[in-house]
């Protein structure tokens, strides 16, 4: 029903307001300053329950505002560095699995499940993968939550790592937005850091982490092959993979593939511009929300250095080689 949601939708409405009232004032980037609002409101403000179901909406406008994006952008523009890009994302995404299955596994002594969790989430799209690989390798709710907590925390930390680190070296739109797709965790902060740097950041971290997130079935269905292997895990069916399957990426392609037929003129592209900033800046409010003090604090100290020592390792490597490519 729709009325269960009006009260939360409502939150995220004013929250979006505030956020573009706040940034017209002070010198600060709107989606960051959404997703400062939704943190306060997180821990600062004792939320009724009531509100939940209308917040926990922000998924669906991220999703909706990263189709409509795809109308900025041409074939063109994608191709002209779109091998290379894809190439970076694989290799980024295979270093940063390996990197946490072999310290999980063989340094720090994690279980095997609980690595694989972190590997995934770390190394495709957060939380998503998180949920989507616990499924497959029947990991414990206490893993699960573990993992999870884990990813939110290092979201909450690159959120502002990020955009200091990018400003201090003076990257480029292009090399900015592409290391942010390639070592960032979850979709939410890459799309949020990549337009606090500039359009174009915005929506080459927005296009690379969307190519990030295609790996998901991949690496369910391999994780999946692995535990049924050692007769520990589930096998994937066609309709779980879809089930797990960022679905909107194939609108964010329909949109590009409308662009680049000049099926849009200029004024209904400023338009649709227009329109998905908002749906990002409602995203954003309800993406602060789930960052919760209260549960980063229970994260263990083990999960977390894990999941740090292959952040350093792969976000330092691969900021190299985006810079001297491009």
């Amino acid at each position: 029903m729709v009325s269960h949601r009006l009260p939360g939708l409502a939150v995220l409405c004013l929250g979006a307001l505030l956020a573009q009232v706040i940034a017209q004032i002070a010198p600060l980037n709107h989606l960051l300053v959404a997703i400062a609002i939704g943190f306060l409101l997180a821990n600062g403000v004792d939320v009724p329950e009531r509100f939940e179901p209308g917040i926990a909406t922000h998924k669906l406008w991220l999703g909706a505002g990263i189709v409509l994006m795809g109308a900025s952008l041409t074939l063109d523009t994608v191709l002209e560095v779109g091998v290379t890009v894809l190439l970076i994302v694989v290799l980024v995404a295979g270093m940063t699995i390996a990197i946490v299955e072999t310290l999980s596994r063989t340094v720090f002594g994690l279980a095997d499940r609980l690595g694989s969790l972190l590997a995934a989430g770390a190394g495709i799209c957060g939380v998503s993968a998180v949920v989507a690989v616990a499924g497959a390798v029947e990991a414990r709710e206490d893993q699960i939550a573990y993992a999870a907590a884990t990813v939110l925390l290092f979201d909450a930390v690159t959120i502002v790592v990020y955009p200091i680190v990018g400003d201090a070296l003076g990257l480029s739109g292009v090399v900015f937005g592409i290391w942010a797709g390639v070592s960032m965790f979850s979709t939410g902060p890459v799309v949020a850091v990549g337009f606090a740097h500039s359009e174009v950041a915005g929506q080459w971290a927005t296009m690379t982490k969307l190519s990030r997130n295609v790996l998901i079935g991949v690496v369910v269905l391999g994780y999946a092959s692995y535990y049924a292997r050692t007769g520990s895990g589930n096998s994937s069916s066609v309709r779980a993979l879809w089930n797990d399957f960022p679905t909107f990426v194939l609108g964010f392609l329909a949109f590009m593939l409308l662009a680049s037929a000049d099926v849009f003129s200029s004024t209904q592209q400023a338009t649709i511009e227009t329109i998905y900033d908002w749906l990002f800046v409602l995203a954003f409010v309800g993406l602060g929300t789930e960052i919760r003090l209260a549960e980063l604090r229970t994260t263990g100290m083990m999960p977390a250095v894990v999941v740090l020592i292959s952040l350093l390792v792969v976000s330092t490597l691969s900021l190299l080689v985006l810079t001297l490519l491009f």
